[in-house]
């Protein structure tokens, strides 16, 4: 029992690492998505700002300077839709490795549940076994005592 007792708190100890770990990638997950939110904001608004100035005729170099940075802006948002991907799936299989931990802890659990009913019969023939041969005896004396009195 001691094994078993010594095998649950390596099992929660395990479960434990892992939900902390799942706790900090969901929270990296939601600054990364914050800032993919944030430049998606950024981008969609200087695309607007500058759509306005176009129409307005603008020198060829400064449609070129517009054009670079939307290419590095579009560059940043397709990066940061990576880093999105990536910590999405870093919670994903935490998510699953936690739920393995959560399965080997109630396994664990119950099997020492199992172990403790399995003593408590055990437990509960041996009593039940003294019982009857303290009967058993006492009859036996009581048989052995009746004939001496007649």
């Amino acid at each position: 029992m001691t094994a078993l007792k010594t095998l649950l708190d390596h099992a929660e100890g395990a479960r434990d690492q892992l939900l902390a770990a799942l706790r900090r990638a969901d929270q990296q997950a939601e600054r990364v998505q914050a800032q993919a939110d944030q430049l998606t904001v950024y981008r969609n608004e200087y695309q607007q700002r500058w759509a306005g100035q176009f129409s307005r005729r603008g020198a060829i170099e400064i449609v070129h300077c517009y054009q670079s940075f939307m290419q590095r802006l579009d560059e940043a948002v397709a990066q940061q839709k990576q880093q999105v991907d990536a910590a999405t799936a870093a919670c994903e299989r935490l998510r699953g490795q936690l739920m393995a931990a959560e399965m080997r802890v109630a396994s664990v659990r119950k099997l020492i549940e199992r172990r403790v009913v399995e003593q408590r019969r055990a437990h509960d023939r041996h009593e039940q076994r003294q019982t009857d041969e303290t009967a058993q005896q006492i009859r036996w004396r009581a048989a052995q005592n009746e004939p001496a009195q007649h």
